[in-house]
């Protein structure tokens, strides 16, 4: 036999490999660089706190260094286009929040949240928290719209744009309460906290992560949280139903996506090895120390829960008239 009849016959056996062959090589192999990690959010947020925590894991655990980038810029529009964009081979990955699926409501977008994103795995869950300054002199969320009816307007400040989670909790607040506030929007949870401490702002509606330390030394005061039961981090913060808000319940996520083409064998590896992430008990006690619920799981939840916040953000933004000023 001739070596050219070799070569097509070896050729012949690769086209013909079975496809679940060919995708286990394909985890096998994977990674074999350093895999870029983009965040839309600036350094000290939850998005990037939980992001670090697993991105040292996967480090560690496939030998390959995991590089968080933090892409600011059009509440995480950017950094999205740019993740939508990236190419299918496992070595671009994003985690984000909700403002995934919130920002196409509010902005023009240049992606699909539900075409153009595979979800791969929840990370975390929390609590958007309302944080006062101390000099305002408030206990409690009838202190608070009492004085935002003195002062109509007042600046509250988020670590992401208008229509992300923490602005629509706050305009849903306002909304029921009957008052009026003004966002002042930031790139990261880090910075806005930086702005509510020195007391340029006056009023937070922040994720519940940066917030922690200086909840606990009384630097910040904490009057309400959004998810329907108190947090085993925030055991003294009331819900807002606790507070007399009633009917408003909402959990901020930090989930991990992959472009659409991305091998489903990778896919699998990755969301396998962040599950084992999510147990290693350093990682969960520093998630539950920041307020960030452990959650893990399979992909398929994670998806079921993007598709329905896509719907349940579409009507919030509509009934509570979000528009990028």
């Amino acid at each position: 036999m001739n070596i050219s009849r070799i070569a097509m016959i070896v050729a012949a056996a690769v086209v013909t490999m079975p496809a679940p062959a060919q995708a286990q090589g394909q985890a096998q192999d994977w990674p074999n660089r350093p895999v870029h990690v983009i965040l839309p959010y600036a350094a000290g947020g939850s998005t990037d706190v939980a992001a670090r925590f697993v991105g040292e894991f996967l480090s560690r655990s496939l030998g390959q260094q995991f590089v968080i980038e933090n892409r600011t810029g059009a509440n995480g529009n950017v950094a999205m286009d740019a993740a939508a964009k990236s190419a299918p081979d496992g070595y671009t990955i994003m985690i984000t929040t909700e403002a995934l699926v919130s920002n196409p409501h509010v902005y023009k977008v240049t992606f699909d949240p539900l075409k153009d994103f595979v979800p791969v795995i929840q990370l975390s869950r929390q609590p958007v928290v309302i944080a006062v300054h101390p000099s305002l002199g408030v206990n409690t969320l009838g202190e608070l719209v009492t004085v935002v009816k003195r002062d109509p307007g007042m600046g509250y400040g988020t670590g992401s744009g208008f229509g992300s989670g923490q602005s629509i909790v706050m305009q849903w607040f306002a909304r029921i309460a009957g008052i009026k506030v003004d966002q002042v929007a930031y790139r990261g949870g880090g910075q806005a906290i930086n702005d509510l401490i020195a007391g340029h702002v006056k009023i937070g509606s922040l994720g519940s992560t940066p917030l922690m330390p200086h909840y606990r030394t009384g630097a910040l005061k904490l009057l309400a949280q959004s998810t329907a039961a108190r947090s085993s981090s925030l055991p003294d913060v009331p819900t807002f139903a606790e507070a007399g808000i009633a009917g408003l319940v909402f959990d901020q996520w930090v989930g991990v996506f992959v472009p659409p083409g991305t091998p489903a064998a990778i896919i699998a590896r990755l969301n396998a090895e962040l599950n084992k992430a999510l147990q290693e008990p350093a990682i969960r006690a520093n998630l539950l120390k920041a307020a960030q619920d452990p959650v893990g799981g399979s992909a398929e939840p994670f998806a079921e829960l993007v598709r329905h916040d896509f719907g349940t953000f579409g009507k919030l933004v509509k009934e509570l008239e979000i528009k990028v000023n």
